[in-house]
């Protein structure tokens, strides 16, 4: 069986059951909302323009299509033994290293899409379409192959740039738009190619702004979501999601897979501040002070505080609640400790997690920032100094900084399936959520992530 043969099956069966109960309820739904004559023309007078046989989304992918292309990656993965038996130290001592097996590679391939930014062959895509390739292959439209080069990865940001090797002549760009001046209800255009399906297109509209990374379900990166429900499917990641005019307004990079229609794109303003950084293959600097925390209101902490089993008690305020101290950070030598609730910095309140989190990226590493803290009665000002921020580090948590708590969600981050563990599950409703969710960070993570996120293949 070939590498991708049973993820395609698998998805396969995924689309006919789909396929099926769209053809199902569509009927249903046509006899009990009735379209009339004159509202289907205003629809479709509302995409064709004038007289033209064509309407903009066909001339939009006209426009761009021979700039998108797609990216195949191999990597190599090392399978060690996880025998808890040949990993005791005194069974090793006593017997040696010889029993244990050897590792085992896999190569492992991967397929995400980009979409070239300058002419000599710079190509922008997702981080996690590249990030640890051994070999990495452009496809363009007309069906010329380049060997790729990564030129720069920031995972925090999931961005990344591929350079070109070989390429004679201009390649076509693709025109970048303002990501600012997009509103929710704006068409929205996604290109790329799912699944193995090169140059597929579909469309939809923005479904709203600044969907944060925590309100997602990845708290490990420091991004505001551009929220769409044009369809985008494994092997999207790192295409672009276009407005009307063919512009690049977006970065397709995740879905949530317990739903249809929700997926989400780096604004393509994020990506020009920080593109000619990756070109240059410089490192991306993220400060971060080391806490893992979620927002606390006044509700939430008198239902703490009203539970006889809450390990402690919280002031009844709004704030960002701290949650967890990583060891060997900023906050943990500033003494900050579970149970801390931040309502302002530089005498700026602070609401939310979220918020707070914002706050700390868009300042300088070594900056240093002066936090309003509320420790049971009293309040108090620490002044942290911020430090780099190294997600290849191990630090007790998966990002190595501000971890923002949101409900465990089942996400997927194309073309990789990210399934949270559930080990530490807490809802966000319901009585004594707020406990819960404390007493696991003063149990169960008192030396572990927040969560773990096993990676598996569609």
């Amino acid at each position: 069986m070939g590498l991708y043969s049973l993820p395609i099956r698998r998805l396969g069966c995924g689309l006919l059951a789909v396929l099926l109960w769209v053809g199902l309820s569509l009927p249903l739904r046509v006899y009990a909302e009735p379209v009339s004559a004159a509202t289907a023309t205003s629809k479709a007078a509302s995409i064709l323009q004038g007289g033209s046989p064509h309407n903009f989304i066909s001339e939009s992918v006209q426009k761009v299509g021979n700039s998108i292309v797609r990216i195949d990656t191999e990597r190599t993965v090392i399978h060690r033994a996880a025998d808890p038996f040949l990993n005791d130290p005194l069974f090793r001592d006593f017997f040696g290293d010889g029993y244990a097996p050897a590792p085992r590679e896999d190569r492992l391939r991967g397929q995400g899409s980009g979409f070239i930014i300058d002419g000599s062959g710079i190509v922008l895509t997702n981080a996690h379409v590249v990030s640890d390739a051994d070999t990495v292959s452009v496809t363009l439209k007309d069906g010329r192959t380049f060997e790729g080069k990564v030129q720069g990865v920031d995972e925090v940001s999931d961005l990344a740039v591929v350079k070109l090797k070989g390429v004679e002549g201009k390649l076509p760009v693709i025109p970048l738009g303002n990501s600012d001046e997009v509103q929710v209800g704006d068409w929205a255009i996604a290109v790329g190619n799912p699944v193995g399906l090169d140059n597929t297109v579909t469309l939809g509209i923005v479904s709203t702004l600044h969907r944060s990374s925590a309100e997602v379900g990845m708290s490990n990166k420091r991004l505001d979501f551009i929220q769409t429900d044009a369809a985008i499917n494994p092997g999207n990641s790192g295409g672009p999601l276009l407005d009307a005019q063919g512009n690049v307004i977006g970065i397709n990079t995740a879905i949530r897979a317990d739903a249809m229609g929700i997926g989400f794109a780096i604004p393509i303003n994020r990506a020009k501040v920080l593109k000619d950084q990756l070109v240059r293959g410089e490192r991306i600097l993220h400060p971060y002070i080391g806490v893992q925390m979620t927002t606390l209101t006044p509700k939430l902490a008198q239902e703490n505080n009203q539970d006889p089993n809450s390990p402690i008690s919280l002031p009844e305020t709004t704030g960002v609640l701290v949650i967890k101290v990583i060891p060997n950070t900023p906050a943990a030598s500033k003494g900050m400790r579970l149970g801390d609730v931040i309502t302002a910095v530089d005498d700026k309140p602070i609401s939310t997690a979220s918020e707070l989190q914002a706050l700390v990226e868009n300042t300088q590493v070594g900056q240093t920032l002066q936090l309003t803290v509320k420790r049971g009665d009293r309040t108090q000002t620490i002044a942290i100094k911020t430090a780099e921020l190294n997600l290849r580090r191990s630090c007790g948590t998966p990002c190595g900084g501000e971890h923002v708590g949101s409900p465990l969600r089942e996400m997927s981050i194309l073309p990789i399936h990210v399934e949270p563990q559930t080990c530490c599950y807490s809802p966000t409703s319901g009585p004594n959520w707020m406990t819960a969710t404390i007493r696991c960070f003063t149990t169960i993570l008192a030396s572990s992530p927040m969560w773990t996120m096993p990676l598996s293949k569609h």
